[in-house]
């Protein structure tokens, strides 16, 4: 009781509490917002000499023109396809794939292939609309195949495959070729060999109960976010390949089959680019054969680290540890296979 009573002059001596586990003057320090927006810009307006001359240099003025051209051709493909994407999620029942598609999963995986041709969305939108598939009861061999194949060869991509190459309009139809290929062998391989032990029942829709409308803003905010942000990384990346790397280097990667292939395939993974916009990114890799360029735009839409990431977190670890690399060969030898006949 003392205590109580010692204690309680000793708070009101020394002001009002501090929250718990705080200390004094904790907030007062904390940078807010504006404040480092206005540090920015004073950092800026100080240092613009340097900038100025930076800039200046013909190497970024190169890095410059293809961030810009890049980002800019893609934005548009981007932002249609997303809102499709959205608009698909909120108003087409995931019922009516499982009404639509046949019975035998080695007829139901082609029609699911088939059916990412007429339906847009990117690859971050094809996995939740999978993992719903499969909640309602739909063969996870024709899942996985719409899975890998919706992202691949809708028409919005193919749309912007076709601007990025307007003189190679056969690239058009590899891209469409090759993916289908891919997406329908993954289907019938998992058929064949896939276990229900490894494929981890998805849990339940994150906006599932949410109104059509919230849903559908929802899916777009996440989207933009998520795909423009790859969007940027993807186009300074590019940037940075055709301004830092010197020309030789590249003439020697690009000129050995074997290792220009492999070297694009593993670029598709780690720059993780949104469908709608990748065929920008390959069209600015001029040095590389159109094949490699191939690799690159089959593999992306189908393996790469954020999709690694959502199927893990839909499907589970087990199944995402043996879906990507798999997916990642067959899509290697779908697109070289394709290339070497039509391109």
């Amino acid at each position: 009781m003392t205590v109580t009573e010692d204690a309680s002059p000793g708070a009101s001596t020394h002001g009002p509490a501090h929250p718990r586990g705080g200390r004094p003057g904790k907030e007062d320090r904390r940078l807010s917002s504006p404040l480092v927006l206005t540090l920015t810009l004073l950092l800026a307006v100080l240092a613009q000499s340097p900038i100025r001359g930076l800039l200046g240099t013909p190497r970024m003025q190169s890095w410059t023109t293809v961030f810009v051209a890049v980002t800019v051709q893609a934005l548009p493909f981007l932002v249609l396809g997303v809102l499709l994407s959205a608009a698909i999620a909120v108003f087409v029942p995931p019922s009516f794939f499982a009404r639509a598609l046949p019975r035998r999963p080695a007829l139901a995986v082609p029609v699911a292939g088939v059916a990412g041709a007429v339906l847009p969305g990117c690859e971050c939108a094809s996995v939740p609309v999978a993992g719903a598939l499969v909640r309602r009861g739909v063969t996870p061999a024709a899942a996985l195949a719409f899975l890998l194949s919706a992202p691949a060869i809708n028409p919005i991509v193919l749309t912007a495959t076709a601007v990025a190459f307007p003189r190679n309009p056969e690239m058009v139809l590899a891209r469409f070729l090759a993916s289908l290929l891919v997406a329908c062998a993954m289907g019938w391989l998992w058929h064949r060999l896939g276990r229900t032990d490894w494929l981890r029942p998805p849990a339940h829709g994150a906006h599932e109960g949410a109104t059509r409308g919230e849903t559908f803003w929802n899916s777009v905010r996440h989207d933009i976010m998520h795909a423009g942000g790859f969007l940027v990384l993807g186009a300074m990346a590019a940037a940075t390949l055709k301004a830092v790397t010197p020309p030789d280097w590249l003439r020697t990667a690009a000129g050995s089959p074997l290792f220009s292939v492999l070297a694009l395939a593993v670029l598709a993974v780690l720059l993780s680019i949104c469908s709608e916009a990748d065929a920008f990114v390959a069209a600015s890799l001029t040095q590389f054969s159109p094949t490699a360029k191939l690799v690159f735009l089959v593999v992306g839409p189908m393996i790469d680290l954020k999709l690694f990431a959502m199927q893990a977190g839909t499907f589970g670890r087990a199944f995402a540890l043996r879906f990507a690399p798999a997916t990642f060969v067959l899509a290697v030898a779908g697109a070289v296979l394709t290339g070497v006949v039509l391109l």
